[in-house]
C-alpha cells in the first residue's frame, strides 16, 4: 500500500465516485457496511472518548480501510454524531409515526416522559456516547454545530408535536412552545447524568404519576387558568 498522500487522495476520489450497487425491485435497502462502521465508531467514542478515538481504530474493528470512512462521513464529528443518530431518534420517531396518538399528540410527551426512567439494556452505551458528544462539543467547534443540528431536527419533531397538540387541545394556547420544548430537551438531557454517575432512577411508578400531572397541567395552564399568586409570608 502506498503512503504518498497524492495517490491515497486519488484512490479515495475514485471509491466515493463508484456507483453504488443496485438492488432488484422490491427489496429492501440493507448498508450492512454502514451498520458496521456505526457500530464499531460507537463502540470506539464510548470506550474511548471523542479525543481519543481514531478512525484507523474504527476502520480496524469494522473491518475496512479509513477510505471506507472518509467517503461516507465528513470529519470524526460527523462520525460520532450519525454513530447516536439510530439510538437516539428510533423512539420518538416511533412514537411520531404511530396512530394511537393521532388526536392526542400530548400523549406522546407523556410516554417519552415515561421512558426517561427505563434504561435501555440492549444499549448500554447510549448514554455514555451521547454524554461524552456534549462534553466533546465544548472543546471542538465541528462537534457542537453537528451536535446542534441533530438537536434542532428533534426540536423540530418535539415543536410539532406541542403545536398539533395545541390544536386539538391538549395543551393550552397559553403554553409558549419553545419554552416546553427546551423543558423536555433539559430533562431528558438531564437524565445523561444519572446515567454517567450510576445514580438510582426514580421509582416508574411515582415518576410516571408526577409526569401525567404535569401533562394535564399543560391543557389548564393558560393566562385564564393561572393559579393565584401565593400570599406574601410576612404579610405585607
Amino acid at each position: 500500500m502506498t503512503d504518498d498522500p497524492l495517490t491515497l487522495r486519488i484512490i479515495v476520489i475514485i471509491i466515493q465516485r463508484m456507483p453504488e450497487p443496485t438492488l432488484p425491485p422490491g427489496e429492501p435497502e440493507v448498508d450492512a457496511l454502514g451498520d458496521r462502521l456505526l457500530a464499531a465508531a460507537a463502540e470506539v467514542f464510548a470506550e474511548r472518548g471523542y479525543d481519543k478515538a481514531g478512525v484507523a481504530e474504527i476502520a480496524r474493528r469494522a473491518g475496512v480501510t479509513t477510505g471506507a470512512i472518509y467517503g461516507r462521513f465528513t470529519n470524526k464529528a460527523d462520525l460520532l454524531v450519525e454513530a447516536i443518530d439510530p439510538h437516539a431518534n428510533d423512539e420518538l420517531e416511533a412514537l411520531f409515526a404511530d396512530h394511537h396518538f393521532q388526536g392526542r399528540m400530548e400523549d406522546i410527551l407523556l410516554t417519552a416522559g415515561t421512558h426517561l426512567v427505563k434504561r435501555d439494556t440492549d444499549v448500554p452505551a447510549q448514554s455514555s456516547l451521547l454524554l461524552e458528544a456534549f462534553v466533546a462539543a465544548r472543546r471542538h467547534p465541528e462537534v457542537a454545530e453537528v451536535l446542534r443540528n441533530r438537536v434542532i431536527e428533534r426540536q423540530d419533531r418535539l415543536t410539532a408535536i406541542v403545536e398539533a397538540a395545541k390544536a386539538d387541545g391538549g395543551i393550552s394556547e397559553g403554553i409558549d412552545t419553545d419554552s416546553l420544548v427546551a423543558f423536555c430537551h433539559a430533562l431528558a438531557f438531564g437524565f445523561l447524568l444519572f446515567d454517567a454517575t450510576d445514580l438510582p432512577l426514580p421509582t416508574p411508578g411515582p415518576w410516571e404519576q408526577l409526569i401525567t400531572h404535569l401533562v394535564l397541567a399543560l391543557a389548564e395552564s393558560g393566562p385564564d387558568h393561572a393559579p393565584p399568586p401565593s400570599a406574601d409570608p410576612r404579610g405585607t
